[in-house]
């Protein structure tokens, strides 16, 4: 049987690779709303995942963590657009 991966994992590894994008070049907002996309995207990747037909279970929980990194990296940044 084949398994496709599914669109929620795929959004959600593109949010969360584009939070750290969007960051770091110059736009932490737009890359803390990215983050902040990636977590319940990935989530319903992994819920979609459950599937037999459907996979991306690793690339959800891959999307998650980074979104969660994200946020970090966002607010930082944001404090330092802020501070400087």
């Amino acid at each position: 049987m084949n398994q496709k991966t599914g669109t929620f994992a795929t959004l959600a590894i593109v949010a969360a690779v584009g939070s750290y994008i969007a960051t770091f070049t110059g736009h932490p907002i737009v890359g803390l709303l990215a983050a902040l996309a990636s977590i319940p995207l990935g989530l319903l990747g992994l819920l979609m995942a459950a599937s037999p037909k459907v996979g991306g279970g690793l690339l959800s929980i891959f999307s998650m963590v980074l979104g969660v990194c994200g946020l970090g990296v966002a607010v930082l940044g944001l404090v330092g657009v802020i501070l400087f």
